[in-house]
C-alpha cells in the first residue's frame, strides 16, 4: 500500500479517499493506547474507545512521505470501485473499508479522538513521526 512508481517516474500513493480525512495510528500505539485503557480500570467498562493519531487526507500523508522519503510522492486518488478492481489478494476488501471510511469520515474521525488516544498513550505518535523511523523500511516498487 505505499508509494509506487507511476508511468513518469513519480511515486504515486494510491487511495480510495477522495479528499476524505482518514483516522491514522501506528499498530505499536494501538498496544500502548489499550494499555492505557487497562489502567483505567473499572472507569473503561461499557464504554467504547476509539483512538486515533491523526485525521490526514491522502494529500496531507503524500506530503508526509514526499519529505521522509526525498522523492516526490503525488496523492492518486482513484473511485473504490478501482481499488477494488486492481486484483490484488484483499483489493475487495479494502477498497470496501475505504469507501466505508470515505463515505463516513466526519462520524469515523468524529468517533476517534486525537486529544483522548493521547491520554491514553502519551507516546502517541504522528504520521510524521512514524516515518522519521520507518522511512527506510518502506519499498518504493
Amino acid at each position: 500500500m505505499g508509494p509506487k512508481p507511476g508511468p513518469d517516474g513519480r511515486l504515486l500513493f494510491t487511495l480510495p479517499m477522495g479528499q476524505a480525512k482518514l483516522a491514522s495510528i501506528a499498530a505499536e500505539d494501538i498496544g500502548r493506547c489499550a494499555y492505557g485503557i487497562f489502567r483505567r480500570a473499572e472507569a473503561a467498562i461499557g464504554q467504547t474507545i476509539g483512538i486515533a493519531a491523526e485525521h490526514l487526507t491522502g494529500a496531507q500523508m503524500a506530503a508526509a512521505l514526499t519529505k521522509a522519503l526525498g522523492r516526490e510522492v503525488v496523492y492518486n486518488a482513484v473511485t473504490p470501485a478501482q481499488y477494488r478492481g486492481f486484483g490484488f489478494p484483499g483489493a475487495d476488501d479494502l477498497g470496501n473499508m475505504f469507501q466505508f471510511f470515505a463515505d463516513f469520515s466526519d462520524p469515523v474521525c468524529g468517533a476517534r479522538s486525537i486529544e483522548e488516544s493521547r491520554a491514553l498513550n502519551p507516546q502517541l505518535q504522528s504520521f510524521t513521526a512514524w516515518l522519521s523511523h520507518n522511512a527506510s523500511r518502506i519499498p518504493l516498487a
